[in-house]
């Protein structure tokens, strides 16, 4: 008999895998908003058979039943059954329904119900709450100052088992040992960056400032071979605070329409739920969804008191399936709220959680921001006085990033896995490995542009620009250049930067030397914000005329493609010395001294407009420079050699006189310019956005063409900001002029509502530039005696603007802008484009 039972159960075994096998999986998900419910719970009635669903939504488990009752159950929705037949091996697809709530006796029905504002009990609801918003808000209190912990980390998603199958994986073994389960989606994960920050916040009413005293920041991982300030200030705009009580939320550099703006009834469906508690307080859920799914707004749920006051407990919202929104592919917000003994509104904590892709079909990268708050205080103390004395808005010492593990274990406000903060440990093993040692530098060099030398943490010297290397022009046929820069880490108040480039037709040599001197103590590079500095600066090199190179090189290779003959080149030498003072408050002034030589070329002679007709080889000004600037709130990526804005929201003001003086240290004109500028992003909500830059300058005096206003042509197919893709170089020559570059981007508005263009999520772009320019008789050859003739080909504008008009569509497979431009006036001009294609690279989300 015991043998008969060990043989029964012994083929019981082996027939266990010959049983056939199925598959269950589908998605779940809601049936109002049309989102994935994650973490939803998914069984088969009467068996232990099942699973939750996943942050997408989706669920997947195997079965030996042929025939089961599925069961899908959530807090706040309808429970569903079905009978399910696993063998046709069919994908299942559910959206559950909310449970339905009832006010005044109105009973709001989320499926295919005809939504009217008039007369809905969620609407009157949201209105009020509207009405409400700034009731026990925290800034209506004259002071407050919390607690701040922040942490955020992006990892490699879904680093699991099969992965590590792949090459890549195979050779850093030891990865393993680093990989942890994420909090939200409980799969494995591999932190590739961590950053953490304890500080805190000080809020004032009057005089209005806010304040944010840093006590420690530290950061490890695959993105230090970027600028630290940098990427501080990227993720500022990317991922930042988000307050639901204000009109738009700013996140991933875009503006979103908030649940609580008031035009929310006008944006939103509002639908009111079942009653929960929160925090052991009653609630209601009002869920909310964009009328159209492509706009840029949430999906999600508010749940507010029931005691009259409109309170918000908590917040989980996130973004429509099919926002039209880039590399983003989930997107989860919560905030939790309590409130002071007087109701006064407090946030104690909120997170952003990501999933990023670059390319669809694949695990991405998981990004989650948590930040926590506590001890809210209000009354100033002792510490909130002298940081409203300081000028910055976030005060941060020189030893803020030097602080032991001991010391962030012990004043953490939240727990922290081990696994998160040895990112450092993880890279110092990666690098320590040939192969990703020499991967990491050269997306180092692609990022930044530069080889840094000879250490790779704290390089003393940086060579580059490396795409400047090689270009090429009319003058100097083939032109090569060599450079670099000096650090903070070889010395943190003197920085030298200088290049050496030589043209093989005109076999002359050119070149830049500049030394400058700080008077603050910079971290990385010299033109860390704020600059208070004395610079001095020689350049000899080419002078494009009618070409302004404004955010980038005259010399970077992708430039080299030109859509005329790029002939309107001479040579120039400055000598310059230059006082720069920023203040905190966006204030800045510039002071400069300059020697400069123009010298004409056989391209661009200098030939006097007299009875000799007589040859100038070269003319010499001394000028003093005054610039003002002022751009409060401003922030920008920086480089190690520039500075490129994140955020055009703040408003950019500049005023520049030049002075020079006939017989000062040999120069030859007496001259006076000046110059106004103006520059804004102005948002329209869910309608886009623009961007616009006002000009206008004078020239007033008397003086020779390389001296007067010649407008910014773009001879290149690219898309370049504030310059003029129809214009020929030198084609008008100007002594006064205004100009304006506006451009609207409508972030898909019109698109989203075609059927088929809203699958390529394009947007459209419309553009006008142009400039009414004009020049004096005095200024003009043909009517003052001793000027310069103008080049062949250069005129003088009517009365009539000249003006360019562009449509267009960027978000071309994510990266790419296409404009087509229309040249409206000046058209009979001869040798001119009256319109083309251009086209740029324009990433963004």
């Amino acid at each position: 008999m015991r043998l008969f039972i060990r043989v029964f159960l012994l083929l019981q075994i082996i027939a266990l895998p010959v049983r056939a096998q199925y598959i269950v999986q589908g998605v779940v998900t809601d049936s109002l908003t049309r989102e994935p419910l994650p973490y939803t719970s998914v069984y088969l009635k009467g068996t232990t058979e099942g699973e939750m669903t996943d942050d997408k939504g989706t669920f997947s488990f195997k079965t030996y039943r042929p025939e089961a009752r599925l069961v899908i159950s959530a807090v706040g929705y309808n429970e569903y059954t079905r009978l399910i037949h696993p063998a046709r091996g069919e994908r299942i697809k559910v959206a559950l329904a909310p449970t339905t709530y009832a006010l005044n006796e109105v009973v709001v029905k989320p499926k295919r119900e005809r939504y009217k504002k008039k007369n809905n009990p969620a609407v009157e609801f949201v209105r009020k709450m509207i009405e409400h918003r700034d009731d026990y808000s925290p800034d209506e209190r004259d002071f407050w100052q919390r607690e701040r912990y922040e942490k955020m980390t992006f990892a490699i998603n879904n680093f699991d088992s099969v992965k590590q199958q792949k090459w890549l994986y195979r050779k850093f073994k030891f990865l393993t040992d680093y990989v942890d389960t994420s909090a939200v989606t409980g799969k494995p994960v591999l932190a590739v960056s961590n950053r953490e920050l304890l500080a805190t916040d000080y809020y004032r009413k009057s005089p209005h400032s806010e304040k944010q005293w840093v006590k420690a920041r530290r950061q490890a991982g695959v993105d230090e071979m970027l600028s630290q300030q940098g990427m501080e200030q990227a993720i500022s705009v990317t991922m930042t605070d988000v307050d639901i009580y204000q009109n738009n939320i700013t996140l991933f550099t875009n503006k979103f329409v908030s649940p609580l703006s008031s035009l929310g009834p006008s944006f939103y469906k509002y639908y009111l739920m079942d009653t929960l508690t929160v925090a052991g307080k009653p609630c209601v859920d009002l869920t909310f969804v964009p009328f159209n799914s492509e706009s840029f707004g949430f999906t999600g749920h508010l749940y507010v008191m029931l005691d009259s006051t409109y309170f918000v407990r908590r917040v989980v919202m996130n973004f429509p399936q099919k926002i039209n929104l880039n590399f983003v592919d989930y997107m989860k917000i919560e905030q939790n709220f309590d409130r002071a003994e007087d109701g006064t509104r407090q946030l104690m904590n909120e997170s952003i959680t990501t999933e990023f892709k670059l390319v669809d079909n694949s695990d991405g990268i998981y990004a989650k921001r948590d930040v926590y708050y506590r001890n809210y205080a209000y009354e100033p103390t002792a510490d909130a006085l002298q940081a409203f004395r300081k000028p910055e808005k976030v005060i941060e010492g020189m030893d803020s990033s030097a602080h032991s593990d001991a010391y962030w274990d012990a004043n953490r406000l939240a727990e922290v896995s081990k696994k998160e903060t040895s990112v450092d440990k993880m890279m110092a093993q990666l690098r320590s490995y040939p192969v990703y040692y020499w991967t990491e530098k050269v997306l180092k060099v692609l990022f930044t542009g530069y080889i840094p030398a000879p250490k790779e943490k704290a390089p003393l010297f940086y060579i580059g620009m490396m795409n400047t290397t090689i270009s090429g022009n009319a003058l100097e046929g083939v032109r090569v250049r060599a450079g670099g820069m000096t650090t903070a880490w070889l010395n943190p108040h003197l920085f030298g930067r200088g290049y050496v480039a030589y043209g093989f037709r005109d076999e002359r040599v050119k070149g830049l030397a500049e030394l400058e001197y700080s008077f603050h103590r910079k971290k990385e590079y010299a033109n860390e914000f704020p600059i208070h500095s004395l610079k001095f600066r020689y350049l000899s090199d080419v002078n494009q005329y009618g070409q302004h190179y404004l955010y980038t090189s005259q010399d970077n290779v992708f430039l080299a493609l030109k859509r005329q003959k790029d002939d309107r080149i001479g040579y120039q030498r400055k000598a310059e010395l230059t006082y720069t003072n920023e203040f905190h408050s966006g204030f800045s002034f510039q002071v400069t001294t300059r020697l400069r030589k123009d010298e004409s070329s056989h391209l661009i002679p200098f030939i006097r407009q007299d009875e000799d007709k007589s040859f100038v080889k070269s003319i010499s000004t001394s000028e003093l420079e005054l610039k003002l600037r002022y751009a409060p709130n401003e922030k920008f990526f920086q480089t190690q050699w520039n500075r490129f804005p994140v955020s055009l929201d703040a408003p950019v003001f500049t005023l520049t006189h030049t002075m020079a003086a006939k017989g000062v240290l040999g120069g030859d004109y007496t001259y006076h310019y000046t110059e106004a500028g103006f520059q804004k992003r102005f948002w329209f909500s869910a309608f886009g956005y623009t961007d616009v830059i006002l000009k206008a300058g004078k020239v007033w005096n008397k003086v020779p063409f390389p001296l007067l206003i010649i407008p910014n042509a773009n001879l290149s197919y690219t898309i370049q900001p504030e310059s003029y893709s129809l214009m020929n170089a030198m084609e008008f020559m100007n002594d006064e002029y205004a100009s304006w570059d506006v451009t609207y981007f409508l972030n898909g508005f019109l698109f989203n509502r075609i059927p088929l263009l809203k699958k390529l999520k394009w947007r459209e772009v419309l553009s006008c530039r142009g400039i009414y320019g004009n020049l004096s008789d005095k200024n003009n050859p043909e009517f003052s005696e001793g000027l310069f003739a103008f080049p062949v080909g250069s005129t003088t504008m009517g009365h009539t603007p000249y003006v360019e008009v562009g449509v267009g569509i960027e978000n071309i497979l994510k990266v790419l802008r296409v404009d087509y431009v229309w040249r409206l006036t000046y058209r009979d001009l001869p040798n001119i484009d009256k319109s083309g294609l251009r086209i740029s690279l324009h990433m963004t989300f």
